[in-house]
């Protein structure tokens, strides 16, 4: 009898943008599946690679190997125009890639009038909005646990256009409510072309083939979108999404079970960024947060909006590190922070007057004042640097630190953009 192996995760430690995408296509070599379990077009992995830069949105971030296999668990939530549009770009560079990309049947559908409802939600909000991305990710899921979704698989059914008709007409009536002008026809016929070229692509039920490739033993990875502090339960509620962002999702997004989760791979930022609203005890608001930003180019690869910057913070770290059983760290953007002459990490909060060394019910601005350490920098290039132990002293101090902090080992740094630019410590 085969052994059968355990499936590998790597998700996101902060709240998004922590560069999973490039990770992911650094580690496919070792895997012959990359399994996305949650999340939309939300998500934004950036790759870069032979002097190119590749946004993906829903495609997992192996597509990029041939000998890979991609596939779309039924975690995730498909906007079939944004899908398209991604293997259209794909195909000026690979026309072969669609044949590696497999999607679940119990994904989710993302209609032109979910869309319209989370815009109408949001600007009914006003300064309360929660900095959605517009997409319609909110109300798909919450059809989804509504039990009123589409899914990819009903595609195939022969009744597919009253399903479709019987929830679009449901979205009009709620867009009624609202005070929210909106043009539905020419997105509709276009959403309805790319749903039907869906069709086109390997549609498979995939906690089945998940599992049989296991048996096989077929090494897979696990990729998360977002970050877990925007977990819908154990993130800044309410600013977060509206998946499971955590290993748990992993396990309910792909349907394996806990017990063949292997390695955890937790992806963290140098320093913190987070895009749109909600509490960021370590955010900065001064010239060193705008210098971050500008070396960093921090600006969001799905919405162009800027990202708020700040410094590492080690108590939201270690709360992110046990949720998820993280057994490995990989630091990444760690060349950005070469322009500064000291560095500052949060160490502890005052919560309500009281210090504490946890992530509190509530990070709000009024409860929480971040406690620093400061760190030397390094203030030497690393972009070119292949070898850690090439690294400066202070920077291998930084890690260090951040390693007895957590109590987890940092594996990978990252020093740059390019796939290149990734050192693997020993």
């Amino acid at each position: 009898m085969n052994k059968v192996n355990n499936v590998d995760i790597l998700l996101g430690l902060q709240w998004g943008d922590e560069g999973k995408g490039k990770i992911v296509d650094v580690l496919t070599k070792g895997y012959a599946i990359i399994a996305r379990f949650q999340g939309g077009p939300n998500a934004g992995h950036t790759l870069e690679f032979e002097g190119r830069k590749h946004i993906l949105h829903t495609i997992p971030s192996g597509i990029f190997h041939p000998d890979s296999l991609n596939v779309v668990g039924n975690g995730v939530v498909i906007d079939p125009v944004i899908f398209q549009k991604e293997l259209d770009s794909l195909k000026e560079t690979d026309p072969e890639a669609s044949k590696r990309i497999l999607i679940s049947r119990k994904a989710h559908l993302i209609l032109p009038t979910h869309r319209l409802l989370d815009a109408a939600s949001e600007h009914a909000k006003g300064k309360d909005k929660i900095g959605s991305t517009l997409k319609g990710i909110g109300p798909a899921y919450m059809d989804k646990t509504g039990r009123n979704g589409l899914r990819v698989g009903d595609l195939e059914l022969t009744d597919f256009q009253d399903r479709y008709h019987a929830l679009r007409d449901k979205h009009l009536k709620l867009l009624g409510e609202y005070e929210f002008p909106f043009s539905l026809e020419e997105e509709e016929k276009k959403w309805m072309e790319c749903a039907k070229a869906l069709l086109s692509l390997k549609l498979i039920d995939s906690e089945h083939f998940v599992h049989q490739q296991l048996k096989e033993g077929a090494a897979i990875l696990a990729e998360g979108a977002q970050g877990s502090l925007l977990d819908i339960d154990f993130g800044t509620y309410p600013f977060v999404t509206s998946s499971t962002t955590t290993a748990a999702g992993a396990c309910t997004g792909l349907g394996i079970a806990p017990n063949r989760i292997g390695r955890v791979l937790g992806i963290f930022k140098a320093y913190c960024t987070r895009v749109g609203s909600g509490p960021f005890p370590t955010e900065l608001f001064d010239e060193v947060g705008e210098e971050i930003r500008k070396e960093g180019k921090e600006f969001g690869s799905t919405t162009g909006r800027p990202r708020r910057c700040g410094w590492l913070d080690l108590p939201a770290l270690r709360y992110a590190i046990e949720i998820n059983g993280v057994t490995e760290l990989i630091m990444m953007k760690s060349d950005v922070l070469s322009i500064l002459d000291q560095i500052g990490v949060c160490t502890a909060y005052k919560y309500q007057g009281v210090e504490i060394s946890h992530l509190p019910y509530r990070i709000e601005p009024e409860l929480v004042e971040p406690i620093y350490t400061y760190l030397p920098g390094w203030k030497e290039d690393l972009t070119s640097i292949t070898d850690y132990n090439s690294l400066p002293k202070a920077f291998k101090n930084y890690v260090e630190y951040i390693e007895k902090a957590t109590g987890v080992k940092i594996s990978i740094v990252s020093v740059g953009p390019d796939r290149k630019q990734t050192i693997h410590i020993e």
